[in-house]
């Protein structure tokens, strides 16, 4: 079988970084992209065109990013810190999608969130299970086992973060506690990444569809 090849552009990373990432699915739910407004506005083939330049293909275009999505978060890189990005999920409906920021008696979300990414959540997004969600035609992470496998996705996270100095330091609460606190945090860890990651265009290769895409 040959490999996958992907072509991440310039254009295609714009928008990535315009993609606004909302949480959906069933428990435990997972970051997902706003089937509403998935670049920003609720014309999303307009979006598309103003990146690409070009009126006709905004499907096709969109329907790559499915596998962009996972290009970018398996190959980007983004250093640990505070970061600050326009919640564009204020502006929008909630009723097809969740925000872990959203207020359930009010139903007010903040315009602008600062959120402190760690070494954890940059170790879990190359690993979360990307993929397409078909009911809402949007890139998302599976909402039912967010890192693969078949087992419960706080022991697959366990797993992911065993090597991560930072989670032995986290001693304030006990650790099944703090995988799921930190699963949610997922929705803004991967806004941030997407927005603030660093990657160039190039041709991506993926030797099996359980692999990861590596520069080719």
């Amino acid at each position: 079988m040959s490999d996958a090849v992907y072509d991440l552009t310039l254009e295609r990373i714009a928008l990535i970084r315009r993609m606004v990432v909302a949480w959906g699915g069933a428990e435990p739910g997972a970051p997902t992209v706003h089937p509403d407004a998935p670049y920003g506005s609720l014309d999303r083939d307009g979006d598309i065109a103003n990146v690409t330049g070009d009126d006709e293909g905004a499907e096709e275009e969109h329907r790559a990013l499915e596998d962009g999505l996972a290009v970018f978060a398996q190959n980007a890189l983004l250093k640990p810190g505070r970061y600050q990005y326009h919640n564009g999920l204020a502006k929008l409906d909630h009723g097809e999608v969740g925000d872990v920021f959203r207020d359930a008696q009010t139903g007010q979300t903040p315009e602008h969130i600062t959120f402190a990414v760690t070494a954890e959540h940059l170790a879990l997004i190359p690993r979360l299970a990307y993929g397409w969600d078909a009911a809402r035609n949007v890139p998302c992470v599976d909402p039912k086992q967010p890192y693969g496998g078949t087992g419960p996705y706080t022991a697959a996270m366990a797993d992911l973060l065993a090597a991560v100095p930072e989670t032995a330091a986290n001693d304030d609460e006990d650790g099944e506690t703090h995988r799921i606190r930190l699963h949610r945090e997922m929705q803004p860890a991967l806004q941030i990444f997407l927005r603030y990651a660093d990657l160039g265009p190039g041709a991506f290769r993926r030797p099996a569809p359980t692999s990861d895409w590596q520069p080719a």
